[in-house]
């Protein structure tokens, strides 16, 4: 079955903002290692490394506020697969003793909020 014209414009949409919150992302000296990690759990939006850190990165892409800020959207749930998705990754590598931290990007109309420590 096809996507709908509205999921397809949603797809659009969150690529659109990946692609700003990488541009932002990069500008602060975060070095992307890989976008769209596809893992057991879901899916990393991208997975950055700065000064010897690792970053998980949910981008939320909004046209409005009108259901809530796109970092709400950011629920216990999604916390939680991202918790796991960085365990798989550091387990897959044979990572220990690296520092992991979460960050949500908000993309709305184009203005970006990058909430560092996001949870």
């Amino acid at each position: 079955m096809q996507d709908s014209p509205k999921n397809l414009y949603k797809k659009l949409l969150g690529l659109k903002g990946e692609k700003i919150a990488e541009k932002a992302l990069k500008k602060q000296g975060y070095k992307v290692l890989l976008n769209n990690y596809v893992t057991p759990f879901g899916e990393a939006d991208l997975v950055c490394e700065k000064n010897g850190s690792l970053f998980f990165v949910e981008v939320k892409t909004r046209t409005s506020n009108k259901f809530g800020t796109p970092a709400q959207a950011v629920d216990y749930k999604k916390q939680k697969k991202y918790r796991d998705i960085a365990s798989y990754y550091l387990n897959s590598k044979k990572l220990s003793d690296v520092s992991v931290s979460f960050i949500v990007v908000e993309v709305l109309n184009d203005e970006v909020n990058i909430i560092a420590d996001a949870f």
